[in-house]
């Protein structure tokens, strides 16, 4: 399910948002409020971003602001995600392994320094495909 872990530069990414105060509990929730406020989710970069513990850590359901008319969205929160260097890791047919998220998250935890002033991400780089970064 996940491949070794390799280290990354990401540059900051430009997103709107729904924040949630539930940790990863509300992120189904904060997913499907932000997909409701778009006009199309095609050709669309979604993020996922924990701030602190899982439990009762700030998350956020992303979007990239790329279409030109994400300028007017004034309903969704704007925030930067942030960049630097990350450790990366891999899920394949995420949906069905959902499990293994946490875990994964848990030992790059164990293999790197995790710098605590950045949020840990999810890339869903597909349906198919999902990219864990914990900042390092």
């Amino acid at each position: 399910m996940t491949n070794m872990f390799s280290i990354v530069n990401r540059k900051n990414i430009d997103v709107m948002c729904v924040e949630t105060h539930d940790g990863v509990r509300g992120s189904s929730k904060a997913f499907k409020k932000l997909e409701s406020k778009l006009s199309t989710l095609k050709q669309r970069k979604f993020y996922g971003v924990l701030q602190g513990k899982p439990d009762d850590g700030i998350y956020r359901a992303c979007v990239e602001r790329v279409i030109e008319d994400d300028r007017f969205k004034n309903d969704l929160d704007k925030w930067v995600i942030p960049g630097g260097k990350y450790a990366r890791a891999k899920i394949k047919n995420w949906e069905e392994n959902t499990d293994v998220i946490g875990s994964t998250f848990s030992e790059m935890a164990h293999q790197f320094q995790i710098d605590g002033s950045r949020p840990v991400i999810e890339f869903y780089r597909s349906q198919k495909e999902l990219l864990l970064f914990s900042p390092i």
